[in-house]
Order: structure tokens, then sequence, then C-alpha cells
């Protein structure tokens, strides 16, 4: 089974687990293709995360994120007489983009360890006509596109890669990205390595050097994809796992692990009582995510000491279970693309992929088609700041898949896409199946809401969806959140979705109606 916020990822991963491919090699082929129809959320001028499990061994991760470059430095932005690093640009591509590494290394453990197979000619095989014949333009994809087209219209390379005589092309239409074929077949023959090491980086390199990017071709070489260990949380229902930082994994799990704590099981779901818990978790989640994770090397703690027991009692307690914490803490924003797989034979793997803002940095480099990524604004350019930039970090990341090992037997892969919002809608997520016993369909589809910012929303209020109860948002005014109500299906929620293997070998699964997903099985 596969899951993904565009249909046609997956079904390209559906494609291959039938050609009798694994749940990596499905999931190369639906993030292959979910980079050609879902342009403006992701691409392979991004970063991505892999959580992967196979029954009866560790869960393991592919942290494929891009570090800054050696050039990237205080003083070179200062040289550019910038205070800020820009949201857009050739000075926000900083970072290199790692999820083609993410790929590569998905592929060596495919063939290692879990018997794959199939060529990377038949991998790629969807996005390559997608990409060549053209593909149906999403709504998101025109509204998004419309919306920022006063940021990305002047942004070198972006108009002609993503507009259609200057303006977003319509929903409906169809959209050809011919470059972007080519350089997938240029992959194809000569390797996902040659985007690092080979012809295409040294086209990329010479690309983001004539538009004033700090990347250079050294860079690239020296980028790797790492296998990691994951961080985890032992809860009452089971096991649960995410990326170690520099994600915000860690706080998805705290959110989780504090309402454990809480016995959230023992309100009405849906009530204004479990939303105000979940928010107020997320709140004291968010307070240690802002003072500890940033790049692991730079951590004067380590993730799993915040995920102890004590350290979770101690954050639970300061919940006031009736009264909202006052709330101005500085709050994250990104697109992304999550998407699920479970195979034939239980094994997992829970994925991230991303630009970080739509269409990242808006740069789309001459030779090669590639949209980069504008992971690197984040960085800070204040020295004393935890996130401050330095050559060769690793930027902050909110992207996190998760997994969670019940001690029922039943394995589920989920996530979202949407900065503050993905731990809190992990959250709404895994508490509405798993604690209260919705089905996964259910669970997505359910209102939801969510506390900062998010893709395409700067305020910092508490949204909800218009489909609660009235009386829910009234009570959660009274207690002191700053509420504001969004549409019924609003996709400033994110776009979630969710696998579940039950003990028997049994498959469900959920997509997020506010994308234009899909769950497909066979």
């Amino acid at each position: 089974m596969v899951v993904a916020p565009h249909a046609l990822a997956a079904q390209s991963g559906l494609a291959v687990l039938r050609d009798g491919g694994n749940a990596l090699e499905a999931m190369v082929a639906a993030a292959a293709t979910i980079s050609v129809v879902y342009p403006h959320m992701n691409g392979i001028g991004g970063d991505s995360f892999w959580l992967i499990h196979a029954p009866g061994n560790d869960v393991t991760t592919i942290d494929a994120c891009g570090r800054a470059a050696e050039r990237a430095t205080l003083d070179f932005y200062r040289e550019q007489n910038q205070p800020v690093i820009p949201e857009r640009g050739p000075l926000a591509a900083n970072t290199v983009a790692g999820t083609v590494s993410g790929w590569a290394l998905a592929l060596s453990l495919s063939s290692k360890r879990w018997r794959g197979r199939l060529p990377l000619a038949r991998l790629l095989e969807d996005a390559i006509h997608y990409a060549e014949h053209g593909c149906v333009v999403s709504q998101s994809q025109f509204i998004w596109t419309s919306a920022k087209l006063a940021q990305l219209a002047d942004v070198p390379g972006f108009s002609e890669r993503f507009l259609v005589d200057g303006a977003a092309p319509a929903a409906g239409s169809i959209l050809k990205q011919p470059q972007i074929a080519a350089t997938l077949r240029q992959l194809v023959t000569h390797g996902l390595g040659d985007f690092y090491d080979g012809e295409l980086a040294r086209a990329i390199a010479g690309d983001l050097a004539a538009l004033g990017s700090p990347l250079v071709l050294a860079d690239l070489e020296a980028h790797s994809a790492e296998l990691r260990a994951p961080v985890m949380l032992r809860h009452s229902l089971g096991t649960l796992y995410n990326m170690a930082p520099p994600t915000q994994g860690t706080v998805s799990l705290l959110i989780l692990g504090i309402l454990d704590r809480l016995q959230l099981g023992k309100v009405a779901r849906d009530s204004a009582d479990y939303v105000h818990l979940i928010v107020e978790a997320t709140k004291q989640a968010f307070l240690i995510r802002d003072k500890h994770i940033t790049d692991p090397t730079f951590m004067t703690v380590n993730a799993r000491e915040l995920l102890r027991a004590n350290s979770i009692a101690k954050l639970a307690a300061a919940v006031n279970p009736v009264t909202a914490l006052p709330w101005g803490a500085p709050t994250q924003r990104g697109d992304t693309i999550w998407m699920g797989v479970i195979d034939s034979e239980g094994r997992a793997v829970s994925f991230i992929q991303s630009l970080y803002h739509e269409f990242g940095s808006g740069v789309v480099l001459k030779n090669s088609g590639i949209n980069w990524q504008n992971r690197g604004c984040s960085f800070s350019l204040d020295e004393h700041a935890l996130n401050r930039l330095e050559p060769r970090r690793k930027p902050f990341h909110t992207l996190n898949p998760a997994l969670a090992l019940l001690d029922d037997g039943r394995a589920i892969v989920y996530g979202t896409m949407g900065g503050d919002g993905q731990p809190q809608t992990q959250a709404a997520v895994f508490t509405r199946y798993a604690l209260f016993g919705q089905n996964l369909q259910q669970a997505i589809t359910a209102p939801r809401w969510l506390l900062g910012r998010t893709w395409g929303q700067a305020s910092a209020t508490l949204k909800i969806e218009s489909r609660f109860d009235y009386a829910v948002g009234a009570e959660l005014s009274h207690r002191g959140h700053d509420v504001e109500v969004l549409r019924a299906y609003d996709e400033t929620m994110g776009h979630a979705g969710a696998i579940a293997r039950h003990a028997n070998g049994a498959l469900e699964a959920g997509f997020d109606p506010r994308s234009d997903g899909g769950a497909a099985g066979f």
C-alpha cells in the first residue's frame, strides 16, 4: 500500500510494488513522480528524510539534509548588505540539495538488505513521462503559484519553468517540464551520484555560481546522505519513532509523551478539552525546540535526554488544563510532502521531501531545470542565535516522518506537511487512531487545528477548521486561545497521510481530502 498527497505518486509507488519491488524502491518511484507533478511543494533541488522499518529489525533513518556552503558565512551576507538571509533568490540557495543522495542511499539499502532488483530506469519511468509529456496542473499548484507570483516572477529561471505567458498555469491545464525530464534521464544514464560528483554536478555548480549563490562544486562533492538512529519514545500503547535533530522529530514525540502523561484518553475526542491539551502540550514542546533543537553537532543536550520520563513529567506538570499559556514564541513555516509505503513483507517507509517554502528559493537552474531549495534561510545571521549560520552546518528542519510500533502488533507510518503544523497533526492522527479508535481515514479527515505558522500562513493564532462545533471554538477562546476560524477543509492544515499494518497482515490507509492525494493498494 502507498499513500501520497498526489494520486499519481501513489500510483507510481503501487506500480513498482506490483512489479515485485520493495517499499524502498516504491518510495523512490513515488518521490520522483511527486517531484514532477507537485512541484510547488517539493523537488530534486531539496532535502529528504526517511524512517525505515523491517519486521524483526531495528528502525533506522536516512538523513539526506544538505549542509550550508563553505562560503556561507556571516561576513558573506554582510558583504552583500543583507541583515537577514533572503527567503528568495540566489542568496537563499545556500545549502546543498540532499534529496537525490537520499534516493541513492535508500536504493543501496534496498539492494543489500531487501534484495532490491529494479533498475533506476524503471523507478524514474513515470516521473520522466510526466515531465516530458506533461501532467495536469493541480488546483493547489495554481493557487500557490498565483499567490506567490509577486515574490517569484523575477527570480532567475522561475518564469521559464513554472509560468505560462507570464501567469500561473491554470488548474486543469497540461504543464510540460522537458528540462527536468532530461535531467532525470541523465541521472538514469550516469547514476544518482552524478548530481554531486559528475557532469550534472558541474552544470549545477556553474549555474549557481553564475547567479551569485555561495554554493560551489566542492560543497556538492563533500555531501553524502547518512544512516542514523531515530529518536524514540516508549508510550503506553507502544514504541514511537521519529527523526533525530536537526529535525523537530523530538518535538513530535515530546507532544505525544506529554499527552500520554496527561491521560488524554480520559477526555472526549475532538472536544475543547482534547484540543486544549494538545495545543498546550505543543507549546511546552515548542519551547524545548526553540531552546535546544539544531544541527546535533552544535547542541548542548542530547535529544534522547529530552525524551526521558522525568523530562516529560516536568513538561506535563507545566500544562494548565483549563487556561492557555500566552503565546508569542517564534514559529516555523514550510511546504513539503509526506508519503508512506508498506510492502507485502511488512517493510515500512515513512518519507518526507521538501523545498522549504513554496518553490523554495524560486531559483531554477538554466542547464538542468532544477528548482533549488531555500532551507538555509532558516539560519540566523545573529552570531549568538541557536541556529546561527556557519559553513557546512545543517539547518534546522521542520521535517519529521513518523512511525509507531504498537504493542498489539500494528505498525503505522504517518506524517504531514506544514511547518509548525507537522507535530500537531501527527498528534491528532495518532491519538484519534491509536487512542480513540477511529479508522485512519476518519482520523485524517476530521477537523483539525494549528497553532502558529505553516505553509501559506504567517499568523501565530490558534487556527481551527469551521467543522468544529461552535461551542468548541467558543470554549477555547474563553480559555485564552486566540482562535481564528478557517474553512471547512483548509489546505493550511497540511496534507496528512497514514498506513497501518495489522498483526494479521491486513493493511489500512488514509489520505488527506485537503490534498490531491490518494491511497493505493493491492
